[in-house]
């Protein structure tokens, strides 16, 4: 049986990149640091990924182990030398504290191992697995870097399935949203993975999922957070959240469709129907959990600011945006470490100051202005 090693036994690695790697034959190892989770993966060695639908559909996920990667450093190398497919879902901030290992791992294989390795960074963040090879090759010596080519491929990839905050008590079992979608840019022919998608040019996919699934999600959570809402369905009942909503969309949607040519009515389709999947009140989808780590999702190229810097750049509309934007900014929930730090840097320095250090953008910009004008707005 083929290996497929996945950094990260978190709920979205058991639920969707493990799930459909195990559902396509292969053995999977997750590697993680949770001492629980990896100790239950190789007692239990299968879970359950069930739908969030009124059925609750379930699913068995076999040839499952674990590995701790702060304690089982040598085990983790052998298991990178003997696999097919290496892919994380663990958050584009951890990629460069997995990279050292991951390293090794390669630097180890490629002296006795001709087989090609495929690796992904299935993570909401645009060219990751560039980011994460960058990483990598910080630890490697340029003989090794030149071992690589032909044998270890790194790919781009653009990855959509909500997986919410679980109740599950201990147990391994995850609740997903029915829809998924993995789309990997490649113009090779790799081995088959069941639910992969490959394209030859992935920005149009990447950008498109980020500026409408994400930054839909986040302006939901935010205006959900500051109207006292508990979950993103409940939210969506209120009638001026869901215009709002759908205005921020149709500004990010109308960069889409300067930038990449896409159908404009398709991409109305899709925001539609994006809207529609965060409505399944199955998944009971806290609006705290949606809007954590505000500080990332404030970054320059990321699912509010960048959109909102396209759209200004190419002359068209971005005021939703800075609203949206401005809500994130009040996002002041004291469980999310971010979130503190946040209202922190907001105190001692001021917006203009936050907004350039944390979102790149000028102090005196138009987009600052707007959303600086919307936050105080917001505020009343």
């Amino acid at each position: 049986m083929e290996l497929a090693v996945h950094f990260g036994a978190g709920n979205i690695g058991r639920g969707f990149i493990g799930a459909l790697f195990s559902q396509s034959g292969y053995h999977v190892t997750f590697v993680d640091i949770a001492d629980q989770i990896i100790n239950q993966l190789n007692e239990e060695k299968q879970y359950q990924v069930k739908l969030a639908t009124a059925e609750q559909e379930s699913m068995t996920i076999k040839n499952v182990s674990g590995l701790n990667n702060m304690t089982q450093e040598s085990d983790v190398i052998e298991a990178i030398k003997q696999a097919v497919y290496l892919t994380t879902a663990i958050g584009p901030n951890i990629l460069p504290h997995i990279a050292p290992l991951i390293a090794k791992g390669l630097a180890e294989r490629v002296k006795d191992n001709d087989e090609k390795l495929y690796v992904i960074a299935c993570e909401n963040q645009i060219s990751a697995t560039d980011l994460l090879k960058g990483y990598i090759f910080e630890h490697l010596d340029s003989e090794t870097k030149e071992k690589l080519e032909g044998k270890v491929y790194f790919f781009n990839s653009a990855v959509d399935r909500i997986v919410p905050l679980q109740n599950n008590q201990g147990s391994l079992d995850v609740l997903v949203e029915p829809y998924y979608e993995w789309v990997v840019e490649t113009s090779d022919n790799i081995p088959p993975v069941e639910g992969m998608k490959m394209v030859a040019d992935l920005a149009p996919f990447i950008e498109r999922k980020l500026f409408t699934v994400n930054t839909g999600h986040a302006v939901i959570a935010y205006l959900g957070y500051l109207a006292k809402k508990s979950t993103i369905d409940q939210t969506l009942a209120d009638e001026e959240i869901v215009k709002q909503v759908q205005a921020t969309l149709g500004e990010t949607g109308a960069y889409l469709i300067h930038e990449y040519g896409l159908d404009p009515e398709e991409h109305g389709q899709y925001i539609d129907k994006i809207i529609h999947r965060f409505q399944n009140a199955y998944l009971n989808d806290d609006v705290t959990r949606v809007g954590r780590s505000p500080l990332r999702k404030l970054g320059p190229n990321d699912r509010l600011v960048r959109p909102a810097v396209e759209a200004n750049k190419s002359g068209l509309s971005y005021t939703n945006l800075a609203k949206a934007i401005a809500s994130a900014l009040l996002f002041d929930y004291q469980d999310d470490p971010e979130a503190v730090k946040l209202q922190a840097m907001i105190k001692e320095n001021g917006l203009p100051s936050v907004l350039k250090e944390v979102s790149g953008l000028a102090e005196n910009s138009e987009i600052t202005v707007e959303v600086i004008r919307y936050y105080d707005l917001l505020k009343k």
